[in-house]
């Protein structure tokens, strides 16, 4: 595939304002019938999301894994799973799109491997000390005999981080790492194979079309070798495995290999930093693009909260001239139509649990609200799949039918990320709704209510959820004040309020109130998240407006 030929090479701003579609291939589209999303689903659903108005989709990874954790343990870097299609399958997914108007983004995993890759089988199989452990963390256990682990590192996923192999003749034998899963073994990045392995990764498919990479997992990549425990207060960068100073020069490689294509091909870094200057660190002219912004997506449903979260985002981003991105949830995270619902309506993963009350219709409102509040906003946008259908999150799958390992390894306390992982809508009254062929089930069940949530339904809905996406984007498209940095606050209307001028005119209002305030003068309505009562703003509602000319020039603070 010649790729300098997908897109113009001149056009290299794309990426600072654009909306990027998260595909999360399982559950998308099932195109031969079997229950599983796949490409072939994708394929088909192109014109919906050209429709929508989306400038890039990024994929979850796609590659063959067993799945032990949704696909992020990758056990060939350069195949699809067959679940999925083929690798003729994807080219074919990026030149439909790229036909489009669409650029594709892939999930790349450079902090672990599946323990069905033939590097880490061949590492099983080798002796201590052998250059085929020498890829991975193998090590000698604690202790008299070697039983107690080498580290007391808490997992992700929560629990050990080592796993103790056995040797040929059926004795104990070394440990081995994972920040993750057992079944998703940790890279050695300080061994030039795992480089140059990862280096030929990122290559095979920039020369297939792809115009960017989501490094999962960006800040666990290096490790300390020396093996500490972690302080009780560790300072900036000593942190045995997160944000380890040396990840910078694995980052400006990348870059400098983005760089040497046409068109312009981008690094985005997943990085849960609570540190802002040291998350905007990896956003210096020479490393990531950009990266996603957690912060913003766990603050509670709070003017204060959202409003000090977007000063803190452009003041840090601005010395290093990277654009912020802007997120409300992904395929980790509790949907917004149920967060916002919530008394408690921030995120954290520690206090996911079973039973949590929501007001649904609440949190339909606010996310709705909270979908032109980021559209707004300078920077790029990223939306995950469903949430332009105001889909909730499902709280009430079969325990037998839960796969996320988040459930397991909290010994059920947890009720995990499957949740936001349901496969989509797409018409009809009952299950599986377009998803798959009628009587196929889907590898999750649907909820009864999404009949009225399907993209069918609410394509002919003026006030649907999906309609409201599509104004939305449209009008991102159209007016020019959203593609820069131009933005300043306006003040003066209330405690729980949002608003901020972007240009000289244009304004987004955001009533995260329960009371109706009233807008500041204007000549126009653009867009409202809800139907406005006369020239009042009700709350949980947003709207765009073009402001009138002694108000735009008024002074503002902040």
């Amino acid at each position: 595939m010649d790729a300098a030929a997908l897109f113009h090479p001149d056009d290299t701003d794309w990426w600072r304002s654009a909306v990027i579609y998260q595909v999360y291939v399982r559950s998308f589209a099932d195109g031969n019938g079997d229950g599983t999303g796949d490409l072939a689903g994708v394929r088909a659903r192109l014109p919906y999301l050209a429709d929508l108005g989306v400038d890039a989709l990024w994929f979850n990874p796609w590659y063959p894994s067993p799945l032990a954790d949704g696909g992020y343990d990758v056990a060939d870097y350069r195949g699809i799973d067959p679940r999925f299609g083929t690798l003729a399958d994807a080219e074919a997914v990026i030149a439909e799109a790229a036909a489009l108007g669409i650029r594709t983004i892939i999930d790349i995993v450079p902090n672990h491997i599946s323990e069905a890759h033939p590097w880490f089988q061949a590492a099983l199989a080798a002796a201590p000390g052998s250059p085929e452990r020498e890829r991975f963390w193998f090590h000698p256990g604690a202790g008299e005999n070697g039983d107690e682990i080498p580290t007391h590192w808490v997992s992700s996923f929560q629990g050990e981080t080592w796993t103790r192999t056995t040797n040929p003749d059926g004795t104990p034998g070394e440990w081995y790492l994972h920040l993750f899963t057992p079944e998703q073994p940790d890279w050695n990045w300080n061994h030039p194979d795992v480089r140059a392995e990862h280096d030929d990764v990122l290559r095979f498919w920039f020369d297939r079309g792809v115009a960017g990479v989501r490094i999962d997992s960006a800040a666990l990549v290096i490790k300390d070798p020396a093996l500490p425990e972690v302080p009780e207060n560790p300072g900036a960068g000593e942190h045995p495995t997160q944000d380890r100073d040396e990840l910078h020069d694995v980052y400006r490689s990348w870059r400098s290999i983005a760089d040497e294509y046409p068109d312009t091909r981008i690094l985005v870094g997943e990085l849960w930093l609570e540190d802002i200057d040291r998350f905007t660190a990896y956003l210096r002219p020479d490393e990531m693009h950009t990266a996603f912004n957690f912060d913003f997506l766990a603050r509670p449903w709070q003017a204060d909260e959202l409003r000090a979260s977007i000063d803190m985002t452009l003041n840090a981003h601005a010395p290093v001239g990277a654009p912020s991105t802007w997120v409300l949830s992904n395929h980790d995270v509790t949907r917004p139509v149920t967060r916002y619902g919530r008394e408690k309506s921030g995120f954290a993963f520690l206090d996911k649990r079973f039973g949590t009350p929501t007001d649904l219709e609440l949190g339909l409102r606010r996310a709705r609200a909270a979908s032109l509040l980021v559209a707004a906003l300078p920077g790029s946008l990223y939306i995950y799949q469903g949430d332009e259908l105001g889909l909730p999150e499902v709280e009430d799958l079969p325990l037998e039918l839960i796969e996320d390992p988040m459930h397991f390894r909290s010994e059920g306390v947890d009720p995990g990320r499957d949740g936001c992982r349901v496969p989509l809508p797409w018409s009809g009254d009952h299950a599986p709704f377009g998803f798959s062929p009628e009587g196929v089930a889907s590898w999750l069940p649907q909820p009864a209510a999404w009949s009225a949530r399907t993209a069918e339904t609410q394509a002919s809905d003026p006030d649907s959820t999906l309609s409201l996406y599509r104004r939305t984007l449209a009008l991102r498209r159209e007016l020019p004040e959203l593609h820069g940095p131009d933005f300043a606050w306006i003040d003066g209307l209330g405690d729980d309020v949002l608003a901020f001028r972007r240009g000289d005119d244009l304004a987004c209002v955001v009533n995260v109130g329960t009371r109706p305030i009233d807008l500041p003068p204007h000549t126009r309505v653009l867009l409202s998240s809800a139907a406005l009562e006369g020239e009042s703003l009700p709350g949980g509602t947003s709207a765009w407006l073009r402001l009138e000319t002694a108000s735009a020039d008024a002074p503002t603070a902040g």
